[in-house]
């Protein structure tokens, strides 16, 4: 009876670990939606050869491609990976585009918001003011249901979509809306 007794004790805690995890994953996803800043990117093509997995979009953004000129500051040594942080603005069209880069913490500035890349090594950050690194922020995918991913790429390959993203203030990004010619196509609830 007691080993029976702390066997349920025991998968109960299991059960209220694992349920506190998913409610932390899921309260920081709605924190950013809520709180966040929302800015607006314009996607680039992709090759069509990596157009839709299984019932996701693939998107690549102009921010995605940043001059070396624009990095600043010490870059990672050897195989140290560290994020890139990139200052964005606004441009005259509406959409977001990169202002300044650097490895290490960029104050905050009014107009503008510091979005995070996914951590980034030496050697994948070419040296001199005439090159360009590709970066990822973690918001390249978008699920959407199955069998719509046709209309949203081919608008994607023409310059027709447009991703509405929230950012926080510590730099973490979560896409908001996927419109195609400004209107939206899907929308993540604000919660």
């Amino acid at each position: 009876m007691i080993a029976t007794r702390r066997f349920a004790l025991a998968a109960l805690a299991v059960c209220l670990g694992q349920t506190a995890i998913l409610g932390y994953m899921v309260e920081s996803r709605a924190s950013i939606l809520r709180h966040g800043t929302e800015i607006l990117l314009k996607t680039a093509p992709v090759d069509p050869r990596d157009l839709l997995r299984g019932d996701y979009v693939i998107l690549s953004y102009d921010i995605s491609t940043i001059s070396t000129a624009l990095v600043t500051g010490d870059r990672p040594v050897g195989d140290e990976k560290m994020p890139l942080q990139v200052r964005l603005k606004p441009g005259l069209d509406g959409f977001w585009t990169v202002a300044e880069a650097s490895f290490q913490p960029l104050p905050a500035l009014d107009g503008s918001v510091v979005l995070h890349t996914l951590p980034l090594r030496s050697y994948d950050v070419p040296t001199g003011a005439d090159g360009t690194v590709w970066v990822t922020y973690g918001i390249e995918s978008y699920y959407v249901p199955e069998g719509e991913g046709r209309p949203i790429e081919d608008g994607r390959n023409t310059g027709r979509v447009s991703v509405a993203v929230r950012v926080s203030e510590s730099g973490q990004a979560q896409i908001r809306a996927l419109m195609l010619d400004g209107a939206p196509l899907y929308q993540e609830p604000l919660y």
